[in-house]
């Protein structure tokens, strides 16, 4: 699996287990709502300054996002 899939499930799967719309959970990232959609879509590769922020707001390791044993326990 490609790694932006992986960051991509990961996103999607970490936000929805808090109940977070894409809205709420770019406010909590401090990033646009679209961008963050294009991350879900894996249409985007975002820096690691943004994947920090997406960890830091998620309140998970960067590893987390990137990891292919969370993305399969989606």
């Amino acid at each position: 699996m490609e790694i932006r899939e992986r960051l991509s499930l990961n996103m999607r799967r970490l936000r929805q287990s808090k109940g977070w719309s894409q809205e709420e959970f770019a406010h909590q990232a401090g990033l646009h709502r679209t961008y963050v959609s294009d991350l879900e879509r894996g249409a985007r590769n975002p820096t690691i300054t943004v994947v920090d922020k997406l960890a830091v707001a998620l309140g998970v390791p960067v590893g987390a996002l990137l990891d292919e044993q969370h993305s399969a326990a989606s």
